[in-house]
């Protein structure tokens, strides 16, 4: 279907509006809805939504599937190294050689196809999971209000829109009550813009468009209907390409993985660059030494090394959610087991989140049925954000409020922190009447008197405001939670604003609580266990905060509240963050000021919100991590969705994103060892050979073979020690590593060289075979070794693992003696060198182990100095 938006011409000059289909704001609402051919009340139907998604070609959806799978197909020989190898064979074609330029395009190819299909697999693994989290949109279709995936949203949804939502087009407001928006991401504002659904001029500039909605943006409070106008690359997001193709910022793996590849562009340069000008030196064939260095580069670069941390990633997205952890974006997988500091709020995570009113009391302490009625009346009618506490105070007693018909409402935000609702009591007679609910110390802000306690008649507040305070002490140093209420009468007044929360008189305190989880201390003393510190950034006063932290079992806890944080320079706070346990009365702007203190101050910092003001500190979080019930503005900004708000389900995620990256150290140490020690070896053996000592197809095989049993690595356990602290990227260790077991490999390479040529006298064709037995034989053994700082037998390797590894060693040992070993090269080996490459790949063996013990005795030390 066809959608005809209307077209409006703006004024010369107006840059933002330069499309003339988006001036939305200035058409009147019958004509829009007209030609955008739906009805406020009813909506599209099904049918409608659907071939409208179908034809809409403007959708910032991801590209058509057959269009992505060919990117990732060629993406897996983008590297220059490969290409290069490519057209160098390529061009031996028709210089010299064909069938060896065949094989090796063919082994490139295969290498290739088999990262594609493993990546491949990975991706869809994981869309799938992601399904599970997916943020949708509250659509009216066929008259009926349901939820719809945000991206499939189209010109002519009409859209019922609350507080914490998620905008999913460019919209035209049809009604609003008290909407304030989000727009900081948009228009650079740091504070929400009020939204009505008054038309507006034509050239009215972005910033002012107060009764249109933008895509990305989201409701801070409020409630609103609108009819989507814009989707995809026509939306104000849409038309700013650099806001769509801005990366994320890199994670520490992200970080870990470049550096790493510099690394290996070191060496293999260096390493390329001295064998070609010395096989040049020696007189042998400039394109065969070209191809023989840069196969040699091929077999020095991990090739495969993008798919396996693909499938690496997958599997332990995977194997995160059957721990009930959904991971959105799987580089923050590293970021997950890293995390050494948790921050989060109390509610719901020290507590079961499942608010009870304790009591509503009058200025005295004493319970008043006319301060629970008040209550009441505010919480029934209120139909904002539906949060706890509303429903907690509902439910507490059965109050019978068919008497009182609602008016009007000043709906709940982050700066006033009240909430106002304006009642027609049951006698028509009597005032109109305003309740208003909030935090205690703004709730005073606007009384001027208060109900008192024998007579019920107004008094000064002032005489008795030390005594409120001494009263809502009380009430927080045993933990519960206390708000205030109070009441204004206005006469015949019919509507309310935020001028009418003034002069206003204190009635009593609702007094809450929140019960502590069951298992809440046992999930810390895991979480320490793990090494990783909580701490708690809550909006609650410090005496409720500091009881409830002190009854979950953290002891003598170190308390910072938002007053103190206002007074701390950067500096400051960077030194004093760690130490602290508990952040109170904190303003939700503070957050992110504490979480990159903390981050400033060396840490992996994980931060663990599901509210409208938590979506700022969860992109700040080294890993955000938000719950499944949260609102659609948290989760989307979260890296990390539990299926349960359980720091039990945390804590095990944790030790599974941990149990992923170790298993990805696993392969980056098998190839830089085993790569960097084959190439050492060849590098030098090519010097003093009067032949090269393995064909470029046959270091390309090399690589492809020792790679295959890497691909079940994703499989395989981790011991107790890789999990129980936090691990980062340190190119250093993976270095040093390298350095060491590099030179062990070579070590066993020169001894299989003197028995092939001292001992057997082989020819050329003999040492080839010979040696690429033992190389790929040895090479895909030590994985086995360098999985576990243990002894090899002590742990346990996966059994697909296990089997890929016996596989390869029992296909190289009998490839010599197939018919695929002429074309590649090789020839069938005498007998009596298959007892003494066993007797190799013992020495090997025994001589990593022994290696692997000092390494790590050595790193300990080193660790222990720092």
């Amino acid at each position: 279907m066809s959608v005809v938006i209307p077209t409006m011409t703006p004024p010369a000059g107006d840059g933002e509006a330069a499309n003339p289909d988006s001036a939305f704001w200035s058409v009147p609402t019958d004509d829009l809805l007209a030609r955008l051919q739906t009805s406020a009340g009813q909506g599209l139907t099904i049918e409608e939504a659907t071939a409208r998604l179908a034809s809409n070609a403007s959708g910032l959806a991801k590209p058509h599937p057959a269009r992505q799978t060919l990117l990732l197909l060629m993406g897996q020989f983008k590297s220059p190294i490969i290409l290069i190898l490519i057209v160098a064979a390529v061009l031996s074609v028709f210089l010299h050689d064909g069938a060896d330029a065949l094989i090796i395009l063919t082994i490139v190819l295969v290498s290739g196809l088999l990262g594609f299909f493993q990546e491949r697999g990975a991706a869809s693994a994981v869309q799938k999971l992601l399904a599970m989290v997916e943020v949708t949109a509250s659509c009216v279709r066929g008259g009926v209000t349901v939820p719809v995936p945000t991206k499939a949203v189209v010109p002519g949804d009409i859209i019922v829109l609350g507080a914490g939502d998620i905008i999913p087009a460019d919209c035209r407001l049809l009604e609003s009550n008290s909407l304030f928006v989000n727009e900081a991401a948009l228009t650079g504002e740091t504070f929400p813009a009020e939204k009505t659904a008054a038309l507006l001029p034509a050239d009215t500039a972005l910033a002012r468009r107060t009764n249109s909605l933008f895509l990305g943006t989201d409701i801070v409070s409020g409630s609103a209907r609108a009819v989507a106008v814009l989707t995809g690359r026509e939306t104000e997001f849409g038309r700013v390409s650099s806001s769509l193709t801005h990366k994320p910022p890199e994670t520490e793996f992200e970080r870990g993985i470049r550096r790493f590849g510099y690394l290996l562009m070191e060496v293999t340069l260096l390493l390329v660059l001295v064998i070609f000008a010395a096989n040049v030196y020696f007189h042998r064939p400039v394109l065969e030494s070209f191809e023989f260095s840069l196969a040699l580069a091929v077999g020095l670069t991990p090739q495969l090394l993008p798919a396996i941390i693909s499938i690496n990633l997958a599997h332990g997205a995977k194997r995160m959610a059957a721990c009930k952890v959904i991971v959105k974006r799987l580089a923050a997988i590293e970021n997950f087991g890293s995390m050494d500091i948790l921050c989060t709020d109390k509610t719901g995570t020290l507590t079961e989140g499942t608010v009870k009113l304790h009591a509503a009391v009058d200025v005295a302490g004493a319970d008043s049925d006319s301060v629970l009625l008040y209550a009441h009346l505010n919480a029934a009618f209120q139909t904002g954000y539906a949060n706890p506490i509303d429903q907690a105070i509902v439910a507490y007693h059965k109050i019978d409020t068919a008497g009182y018909t609602k008016l009007d409402e000043e709906p709940y935000d982050f700066i006033r922190k009240r909430l106002s609702v304006l009642v027609a009591t049951p006698d028509a007679r009597a005032p109109h009447l305003m309740v208003t609910k909030g935090a205690l110390a703004n709730i005073l802000d606007v009384c001027t008197t208060v109900v008192g306690a024998n007579d019920g008649l107004a008094v000064p507040l002032e005489p008795l405001r030390a005594g409120i305070q001494a009263q809502y002490e009380a009430f927080s140093s045993q933990g519960f939670r206390t708000l205030g209420i109070a009441i204004r009468e206005l006469g015949s007044q019919t509507e309310i604003g935020k001028a009418e929360e003034s002069a206003m008189t204190f009635a009593g305190f609702l007094v809450l609580f929140d019960p502590l989880q069951p298992g809440i201390i046992p999930a810390l003393q895991r979480l320490r266990d793990l090494g990783i510190s909580l701490k708690l950034i809550t909006g609650d006063n410090a005496l409720v905060a500091e009881t409830v932290s002190r009854q979950a079992g953290i002891e003598n806890p170190t308390v910072l509240t938002g007053d103190d944080l206002r007074h701390m320079s950067l500096d400051a706070l960077k030194q004093r963050a760690p130490s602290v346990d508990v952040f109170a009365e904190v303003e939700p702007n503070q957050k992110e000021r504490i979480i990159h203190a903390l981050r400033n101050a060396g840490h992996v910092v994980g931060y663990m919100g599901d509210g409208i003001n938590d979506a700022s500190a969860l992109h700040t979080a080294d890993v955000g991590i938000s719950v499944a019930s949260a609102v659609d503005v948290a989760k989307e900004a979260a890296d990390v969705v539990l299926l349960e708000k359980d720091l039990m389900v945390l804590a095990s995620g944790v030790e599974e994103g941990r149990i992923t990256f170790a298993n990805t150290l696993k392969y980056v140490f098998m190839a830089t060892s085993a790569n960097f020690g084959n190439m050492f070896s060849m590098a030098g053996a090519s010097l003093f050979l009067p032949f090269l000592p393995l064909l470029p197809k046959q270091v390309l095989l090399t690589n492809l073979l020792t790679d295959f049993p890497a691909m079940t690595i994703a499989t395989d356990s981790a011991d107790t020690e890789m999990v129980l602290r936090p691990r980062r990227w340190d190119i250093g260790f993976i270095r040093r590593f390298m350095l060491l077991f590099g030179l062990v490999s070579s070590a066993c390479d020169y001894l299989t060289f003197a028995v092939l040529l001292r001992f057997m006298h082989a020819d050329t064709a003999q040492f080839r075979t010979g040696w690429f037995v033992e190389s790929v034989a040895s090479a895909t053994l030590i994985v086995l070794i360098i999985r576990t700082r243990k002894r090899f037998y002590r742990s346990r390797p996966s059994r697909p693992l296990l089997l890929a590894t016996i596989t390869v060693i029992a296909a190289v040992i009998l490839l010599p003696y197939t018919p695929l070993a002429r074309l590649l090269g090789f020839v069938p080996l005498p007998l009596v060198f298959l007892p003494v490459l066993g007797g190799i790949l013992l020495f090997y063996i025994l001589l990593a182990e022994v290696a692997k013990a000092f390494f790590y005795r050595s790193e300990d030390r080193r660790a222990s100095k720092v």
